[in-house]
């Protein structure tokens, strides 16, 4: 991910976590809030409860990979990812799955995705 798509302030994450909405499946929960760039923005939260560094970051890759997929299918919006513990045993394409499922119920996409 290039720069301008990450979200790293602390002061940015909360003002999503208050202001934004949020939907949730069994893997992930998603918080979204508008913002005033022409792109999203993706905020990547893994919780040490999940697992050694290891299995953080690679929860974090297949998070990344599917919104590199979805790049230009995703409407201009700040988006927070939170992993659940069931995502710890997924693998890269279900992940991928659960993502797009919790997305499209989140309304970020701005075509049908199949």
């Amino acid at each position: 991910m290039e720069k301008a798509y990450r979200i790293k302030k602390n002061n940015d994450f909360q003002r999503i976590y208050k202001k934004g909405k949020s939907v949730a499946n069994r893997q992930f929960v998603i918080y979204t809030a508008e913002n005033d760039l022409d792109h999203f923005r993706l905020g990547i939260s893994v919780s040490k409860k999940m697992g050694n560094a290891v299995t953080r970051n690679r929860i974090k890759r297949s998070i990344r990979e599917c919104f590199k997929n979805h790049k230009e299918n995703i409407i201009p919006k700040d988006i927070i990812v939170i992993a659940r513990n069931q995502a710890v045993d997924l693998k890269v394409i279900e992940t991928q799955k659960s993502l797009e499922h919790v997305l499209k119920i989140a309304k970020v996409f701005n075509k049908r995705i199949p």
